[in-house]
Formats: C-alpha cells, structure tokens, sequence
C-alpha cells in the first residue's frame, strides 16, 4: 500500500477525455438538429413553390382560354401540373369561370 499516493484526485488526461467525448456529443447534436432544421425550410420552400405554380398555371388557363379553370384535374390533364399527393393537400375551389379560384394548400405530414 503506497501511503503517501492519493487515489481520488483525477488525472488530466481523465479530464480530457471525458470533455472530448461530452464535446463530441454537443457537436453530434448540433448537426442532428440542423439538418432538421433544413429540412424543414426545405418543405415550406416546396409549398411555397407549389402555390407559385398553381398560381401561374391558372393565370396561365384564363389568358388562353378566357376562363378559370373550373378545377384541379382540369390544370393536371389540360397544362401538366405535378406535384407529389403524398405530401401535399390543395384544396381548390372554383368560385366561378370569371373569378380567381380558392387556393389552400394543406401539409399531409410534418416534415
């Protein structure tokens, strides 16, 4: 038995270890929760997008046609609109063939 050793004062490299691996889980976490964070933008980008284009397809049918589109399917058969159904929900709702149709765009799932 060594007398004169103190067992309980921690070693630096002890010290050093235990912060590496709490600085390791912060920097882990961090990433985690940005990537998150872009994928969020990510998908309100999308809907963003989306209205833009179901915006521009049905000014687009009015100064061809001289009408609005009288629905949804109409503008997917008649200009090629796309969009994933999975994600999204659109609500359209024409009002009348002079009249700019109701546009809701509704999130399917959080992202």
């Amino acid at each position: 038995m060594n007398r004169f050793g103190n067992n309980n004062v921690f070693h630096i490299s002890t010290v050093w270890r235990i912060l590496t691996i709490l600085s390791a889980i912060l920097f882990i976490l961090i990433f985690v929760k940005g990537i998150g964070s872009v994928d969020n933008m990510t998908y309100d980008e999308e809907a963003k997008s989306l209205e833009n284009v179901l915006r521009k397809d049905i000014a687009h049918c009015y100064a061809v046609e001289g009408t609005y589109p009288p629905s949804l399917d109409y503008l997917k058969e008649h200009y090629g609109l796309y969009y994933d159904e999975d994600k999204f929900y659109v609500d359209y709702t024409s009002i009348g063939s002079n009249i700019m149709p109701d546009i809701t765009i509704i999130p399917k799932q959080e992202p």
